[in-house]
């Protein structure tokens, strides 16, 4: 199982959850995955013996996303394809006791995320005709589009999520890439906003429509992810848990910039630093990008940037267009033959810094994976003169065969497909490994792992290969390969140390950096 999760009955007997047949196992971290299924599994029966829900056979490329409705009387099936915006939604009616699968949406017109029903009637975040998304309500005894009712239009903030608790939409919003919470009532009506601690990303307020409370996660790049409690009652919001970590988060500062891309688009920047920073153009720093998928890279806390910072370090994350800050529109213009404008907005961000006297060249590294390292490799192919040092991690390098392995097939409706002649030229125009030239590049050091069944190392191998045989100059171009591990998710606390110690390493030697012993 993959892609996937489970969708619990309310009385806890068992879940839904999806799955592909069993791969062959001398080519299971290379063959294409199609073909998903639907299962249902009852607690106590054997794995053989789960019952098959749904399966379209005629559509390999389909997969499915189960959701039991909070009050048990109804399956929605979140039917996708790709890694495209858009998806299909069919259910089945549990408390009837049938089998039947209702095909309610089926268009494949628009982002459909189903948020709660009341009774038959279902409620939507959509981005139909609303490229910052807005809440809908369809009655399924009168699914026509003509009865559909906006229940919360779309705003010049992109609508992220809703939840239906204590007979309240809360809705979070990105603004400017980071987020804010405002409650509305049941019949679309802006109620109050919650006040957050400061700029930064926020997730849960789960919960039933009776409830009268909630909890929510906060998170920004100097917080560690925090548990709050929200009293829908009195409107306060309280500090449920927080974790101890041993870092003088005061001496460090947050700000946010724009900046313009080449084709003079406004782009945010965030740039994380110590206070008192000397503009001289002299400071390390480490620039991160990733510009593709509609993921947008928010205010979020890793704690491997610490020592980056106490190192004196800057770090700065560039909200390049193909991400999700400001809706579809930006994530569109980040696509296909709009690619390049990717590019583009990750160098002009590195001139920024270079230019309002941050850093300089050879004191700038910049850092991105999976589709971060394309944009990595591509980036220091077109102004390898930017950059003192690169980071692209399990990055996807061969534009031209990605989607002959594993689940790389579901990003062509981001990237293109070379079966495609006119869409084979836009991606040999920037294929990182097609593009590999004799020059001089920054030093490099390429990560992957060789369990990784979601980008295959394959691209890096011979990526790095490829630019080692290539490269001018003294700069060194090295891979790391972890043993045992894939493509990021869940790899233990150990390999992760391990892994960040030897990247700093690596830009502390080719930037040139003095570090303090003991830090």
């Amino acid at each position: 199982s993959k892609f996937s999760g489970a969708s619990w009955l309310p009385d806890g007997s068992g879940f839904y959850y999806c799955a592909y047949d069993a791969p062959d196992e001398d080519t299971k971290l290379m063959d294409a995955n199609s073909a998903m299924k639907l299962y249902f599994h009852r607690l106590g029966d054997a794995q053989a013996d789960d019952h098959l829900v749904y399966a379209r056979p005629e559509n390999p490329k389909w997969g499915y996303g189960a959701t039991v409705t909070d009050d048990g009387d109804y399956l929605l099936i979140h039917v996708w394809e790709g890694s495209s915006s858009a998806n299909r939604i069919f259910y089945q009616d549990l408390a009837s006791g049938s089998e039947e699968v209702i095909e309610l949406l089926t268009e494949n017109d628009a982002r459909y995320g189903f948020v709660d029903n009341v009774g038959s009637t279902f409620y939507f975040r959509t981005d139909l005709d609303a490229p910052r998304a807005r809440l809908i309500a369809i009655d399924t005894e009168s699914p026509a589009r003509e009865n559909w009712t906006t229940v919360i239009a779309e705003g010049e903030d992109t609508l992220q999520s809703i939840s239906l608790v204590n007979d309240m939409f809360a809705v979070v919003y990105m603004h400017n890439a980071h987020e804010l919470v405002r409650l509305f009532d049941i019949d679309g009506s802006h109620l109050r906003d919650v006040e957050l601690p400061m700029m930064g990303n926020v997730g849960g307020f789960g919960g039933k429509r009776s409830d009268t409370e909630t909890f929510y996660s906060f998170t920004s790049f100097l917080s560690p992810t925090e548990i709050w409690h929200y009293d829908f009652e009195t409107g306060e919001s309280e500090r449920f848990w927080s974790p101890d970590i041993d870092f003088d988060f005061d001496q460090y500062a947050v700000e946010q910039v724009f900046y313009p891309s080449k084709d003079g688009t406004e782009v945010p920047m965030f740039i994380i630093h110590k206070k008192g920073l000397k503009r001289d153009g002299s400071n390390p720093t480490l620039l991160y990008g990733y510009g593709g998928f509609n993921i947008s890279l928010m205010p979020n806390f890793r704690v491997t940037t610490l020592p980056w910072l106490e190192m004196g370090g800057v770090y700065a994350v560039a909200n390049l267009r193909g991400g999700g800050e400001f809706g579809e529109e930006w994530h569109e213009a980040g696509t296909l033959h709009n690619k390049q404008n990717v590019f583009d907005d990750f160098i002009a961000a590195a001139e920024w810094l270079i230019d309002n006297d941050f850093t300089r060249p050879d004191r700038l590294a910049c850092q991105g994976g999976s589709n971060g390292g394309t944009l990595v490799g591509a980036v220091i192919n077109q102004r390898p003169d930017l950059f003192g040092a690169a980071l692209p991690a399990v990055g996807v390098m061969d534009m031209l065969r990605f989607h002959k392995w594993t689940i790389g097939w579901a990003w062509v409706s981001d990237y293109g497909s070379s079966d495609d002649p006119e869409q084979f030229e836009t991606l040999l125009a920037y294929s990182p490994y097609h593009n590999l030239v004799e020059q001089e590049y920054p030093a490099v050091l390429v990560t992957t792992a060789d369990h990784d069944d979601r980008v295959v190392p394959g691209h890096s191998f011979k990526y790095a290969a490829r630019l080692q045989s290539v490269q001018q100059g003294n700069n060194p171009v090295l891979i790391r390969i972890e043993a045992k591990a894939g493509h990021g998710a869940g790899k233990p606390t150990a390999k992760r140390i391990e892994e960040a110690a030897d990247i700093y390493a690596f830009l502390a030697w080719n930037l040139g950096m003095s570090v303090e012993p003991g830090l």
